[in-house]
């Protein structure tokens, strides 16, 4: 399954096989994409499949396999299902036959852990209706909601797309201001848009894209200028900008030229605070200071993509930090989505990418192992500006 290639709001489907997973997803989307059959244990891989929803816009189903899967190839199986919880922004548990038992229960724990809103739906309830008892003992256990639905005759698809509706996080699905509340209406707003071998050939990144929409959301006024030309411009107008944003491998020489009086932050580190966990991040970066020899940093990508000489997480952050540090350190970097495979207690520091090709839910779950562990993390962004020495000022917008 590709995965950190979409930033749509993920929907997870699970439950046990031949509970009539795929049938739910064909009923939700009115599309036969999933395979049918009587017999369990269908589904293997997790299935990702777009959708519009109303009230919602684009979204993106995944089918799990049963999670009562068995044998050497069911636990494997199983394992790829538990794995698509750090990749959803909702999740369905899917019943049936008024089952509700250890499986469901170790399901929502996950839910919960990850902090994964999520609803239960009773399926097949043409041939058993949901009883009483089954949902008094789901009460004992959560409060989620609790829908009935029949696949094979689409009842109460409504009730689905509601109860889902209410269920998601707005978060998920409908994109925050990158600067409300550090920009009023009128003020000017200077973006600082360096163009160099990483940028991608007549067009800008997507942090720099959003916020130039989002100077105008604000109903504020966009100056956009290369980093070359942002001192002359500054001279020959006077405009005073009551923000300056640049990129974060500019903050160097843009420090130099933007008069300190004028607040001066990064794409990437406004990026981070809308869709990070941004305090973590501030506490983590200071964690440089005290790097030491034979240390080991994970840098996190989360997408994949052709890699070149000039590219900042596996060569330009490592190189900065081992100039910054004068410090032997040693140097991880996973790819995607993918699995950390060592435990990640081995890291002194982990520095995640800014994100722009997957979801805020996937940043918050993809860091949750660590920030829970006590391991520091920091965004790139921010750590750039820590070794430029510009740190403070790159978050003071940011901090209440």
């Amino acid at each position: 399954m590709s995965k950190g290639r979409d930033n749509k709001p993920h929907i997870g489907i699970f439950g046990r096989r031949n509970f009539g997973k795929s049938s739910f997803i064909n009923a939700l989307t009115k599309l036969d994409i999933a395979i049918v059959s009587e017999i369990a244990g269908t589904t293997t891989d997790p299935v990702k499949k777009s959708m519009e929803i109303f009230g919602i816009g684009p979204a993106i189903i995944i089918d799990t396999a049963g999670i009562d899967d068995s044998g050497e190839l069911g636990e494997k199986r199983i394992a790829k299902t538990l794995e698509v919880i750090k990749l959803i922004d909702c999740a369905i548990l899917l019943i049936a036959n008024n089952i509700f038992g250890d499986y469901e229960k170790m399901l929502i724990q996950k839910f919960i852990k990850l902090d994964i809103p999520y609803l239960i739906v009773h399926n097949k309830t043409d041939i058993e209706p949901l009883l009483n008892s089954t949902i008094k003992t789901i009460d004992q256990f959560t409060n989620a909601m609790v829908v009935e639905f029949s696949s094979r005759t689409k009842l109460n698809i409504e009730g689905i797309i509601e109860a889902l509706k209410n269920t998601i996080p707005e978060t998920a699905y409908k994109n925050p201001s990158l600067l409300k509340g550090i920009i009023e209406r009128g003020d000017i707003v200077m973006l600082i848009t360096p163009v160099d071998s990483e940028a991608p050939e007549g067009r800008m990144i997507l942090p720099q894209v959003m916020a130039i929409r989002d100077v105008l959301d604000n109903n504020a006024i966009n100056i956009v200028v290369k980093e070359t030309e942002a001192e002359l411009f500054l001279k020959k107008t006077g405009i005073k900008p009551k923000l300056v944003i640049t990129d974060s491998q500019a903050f160097g020489f843009v420090n130099k030229i933007i008069p300190p009086e004028i607040p001066l932050t990064g794409f990437s580190v406004a990026y981070a605070n809308m869709r990070g966990p941004f305090h973590e991040y501030i506490n983590g970066t200071l964690k440089i200071a005290t790097l030491k020899d034979g240390d080991k940093i994970l840098i996190l990508e989360s997408c994949t993509h052709q890699v070149s000489c000039e590219d900042i997480g596996r060569y330009k952050i490592p190189r900065w930090l081992k100039e910054f540090t004068k410090k032997k350190l040693e140097f991880e970097t996973v790819a995607g989505l993918n699995e950390i495979k060592n435990p990640i207690t081995d890291y002194a520091l982990i520095i995640q990418c800014g994100g722009c090709m997957i979801t805020r839910k996937q940043i918050f779950s993809r860091l949750a192992d660590a920030i829970e562990a006590g391991v520091p993390v920091s965004n790139y962004g921010l750590t750039i500006a820590y070794i430029n020495g510009i740190f403070d000022r790159a978050v003071a917008p940011f901090i209440k």
